[in-house]
């Protein structure tokens, strides 16, 4: 089994330049509905709220003190900040950034396909989960958001449920 090194912060897979700047033009003509709202957000948290902020890839991360987890909206991810579990934060930052790339690819479908069944499994269904010793990446959008966040990362996550 290959160690992890969770202290990493950023991305280990680099793009050139070209597919960088081709990245950024589909988010925002493509994605634009969902990278408004987010970009709306991140103002509001960075600026006014005077919020913790990073770059992770190509999103920006905003550290919310919030209960939740993580919520992506495009080149945008909000999550919980200081967790006590490091691996956590690991993980989540990986996740996260996989809904980002569902995004690129499912543009104003994004909504439809990914955040509303997201919501719905994290906000409604924690008991049923809980009961059935189900885990909350079984849900089609999440298990893909991991899979998307280590390919296009290169990263690995640790074992969590």
């Amino acid at each position: 089994m290959e160690k992890i090194d969770i202290t990493v912060t950023t991305p280990s897979r680099k793009y050139s330049k070209f597919k960088s700047v081709l990245f950024y033009i589909i988010q925002w003509t493509w994605g634009l509905p969902v990278n408004i709202v987010g970009g709306i957000a991140y103002l509001i948290c960075t600026k006014i709220l005077k919020r913790p902020h990073s770059k992770f890839g190509f999103s920006n991360i905003v550290y919310l003190p919030w209960k939740s987890g993580g919520l992506s909206m495009g080149l945008f991810i909000f999550m919980k900040d200081n967790h006590e579990k490091k691996e956590w934060t690991y993980n989540t930052r990986i996740h996260e950034y996989g809904h980002t790339w569902q995004c690129l690819l499912l543009g104003p479908l994004y909504y439809i396909v990914v955040a509303i069944p997201s919501v719905i499994w994290c906000n409604f269904f924690e008991s049923y989960r809980k009961k059935n010793n189900v885990s909350y990446y079984k849900l089609y959008c999440e298990s893909w958001a991991n899979s998307f966040g280590e390919r296009f990362t290169g990263l690995k996550r640790v074992n969590d449920k």
